[in-house]
């Protein structure tokens, strides 16, 4: 029968691991700086220093481009609150606590660059962008009852979680900088794409070893990590909005999340083919195989029904054309 551990016991059992991980990190990670990122021969004074203020002719973007820079930078802003679960999931002992700073460190110059970029470019509108910033921020973010009754324990939660959120935003960030149309956007979003995914590899290895060390404990938090899983992105202003239009074209959608986030981390741990999980966790893994199954279906449904949406749209601007 599959042992259960508590999350002291399992911290403490994994930190030897979790150690090898960061001094991999460690190794494999290039330190940047944000203002080698952003076009500041672009950069012109404000109102308040004598300049012009922001008017939406000044931006380069489209619409897709401003609303998905706008829900990544957001997403980024909103640190403080990620760095307080992890410190209190994770601990703030030894590598913990260690992997847990470095991680808060290397996340914030996300923030730093991607804002920089926006203002000085003039993307966006930097007054907007920032009362959103000091909404989101305000609000926090942190898993609802439902989903930290789902999950169980909160190392486990954390770990599962953090695993998919990491690999979605690379996604996102990637995505991003295709859609801005600026070489200048592309190659600043592909080095914040980079760090999202070594940060990844760090919670994905170290969510297998979890597996290794309590199988049905493990998989039961994966499963319901996915059935359950949302963006830290939600509840910041206008994001059922943003998110529709980053699916729409192409920058998040739900193949995307299963085919490219999902799928890829349960190929990893081999999910489907162990042989360490009791009959609950069978019985579980049994439950989850299900559940990806309606995944697909969900994934295939919002594929055509986009689809007829775009061959709607562009008809009438062939027929506007005429």
């Amino acid at each position: 029968m599959s042992r259960r551990l508590t999350d002291p016991e399992i911290l403490s059992e994994l930190e030897p691991i979790a150690e090898n991980h960061l001094n991999r990190h460690l190794s494999a990670t290039t330190d940047w700086h944000p203002h080698d990122y952003v076009p500041w021969d672009r950069g012109s004074n404000f109102a308040a220093t004598g300049g012009k203020d922001w008017s939406e002719e000044q931006s380069e973007l489209s619409d897709v481009a401003k609303a998905a820079m706008i829900t990544n930078l957001l997403t980024e802003d909103n640190l403080p609150s990620y760095h307080r679960q992890a410190a209190e999931y994770f601990s703030q002992d030894r590598a913990w606590g260690t992997w847990v700073n470095r991680w808060t460190a290397e996340e914030n110059r996300h923030g730093i660059a991607i804002r920089d970029y926006l203002v000085v470019a003039r993307g966006v509108d930097p007054i907007a962008l920032e009362q959103a910033r000091m909404e989101h921020v305000t609000n926090g973010f942190a898993p609802t009852d439902k989903e930290e009754e789902a999950y169980k324990t909160d190392f486990l939660l954390s770990v599962a979680y953090v695993t998919f959120q990491e690999l979605a935003t690379r996604v996102s960030h990637r995505n991003t900088g295709k859609v801005c149309d600026d070489p200048v956007a592309d190659r600043l979003l592909q080095r914040v794409a980079a760090d999202e995914n070594l940060h990844m590899i760090f919670y994905r290895d170290t969510c297998g070893a979890a597996l290794d060390l309590v199988p049905d404990q493990a998989i039961d938090a994966i499963a319901s990590c996915v059935e359950n899983f949302r963006m830290p992105g939600q509840g910041m202003p206008n994001f059922r909005r943003n998110g529709v239009l980053m699916a729409k074209h192409g920058i998040y959608d739900p193949r995307q999340h299963l085919e490219e986030v999902v799928r890829p981390n349960l190929r990893k741990w081999q999910l489907f083919e162990r042989t360490d999980f009791s009959p609950v966790g069978e019985a579980r893994r049994d439950k989850f195989a299900l559940f990806l199954e309606d995944l697909e279906r969900q994934a295939t449904k919002f594929e055509e029904q986009r689809d007829r949406l775009l061959a709607r749209e562009a008809r009438k601007l062939e027929a506007a054309a005429v």
